[in-house]
């Protein structure tokens, strides 16, 4: 016999997300607070981030906002004018 998955309706899964984002908690320890497995947990981190075309990286807190990449990026074009 096969190992029966749980199914996780979309709200749940965005909830649980929005948690880690918002809260800056470490996803094993959100897991555990909802009860579920921390790796789903991580696997649905990672796709709303590459859903929101953010950068990879530590879930929970790892990925850098629009702003700081645009910041990011300004600085780099100001180190590149200032070195040559």
């Amino acid at each position: 016999m096969g190992v029966r998955k749980r199914g996780f309706d979309p709200e749940f899964r965005a909830g649980a997300v929005r948690i880690v984002r918002e809260t800056g908690k470490p996803v094993a320890q959100v897991a555990r607070d909802l009860g579920i497995n921390e790796y789903t947990l991580h696997d649905w981190v990672r796709l709303d981030r590459e859903h929101n075309g953010e950068a990879g990286g530590q879930t929970g807190g790892g990925a850098l906002s629009g702003s700081d990449r645009q910041e990011l990026a300004g600085l780099r074009r100001l180190k590149a004018e200032m070195a040559g």
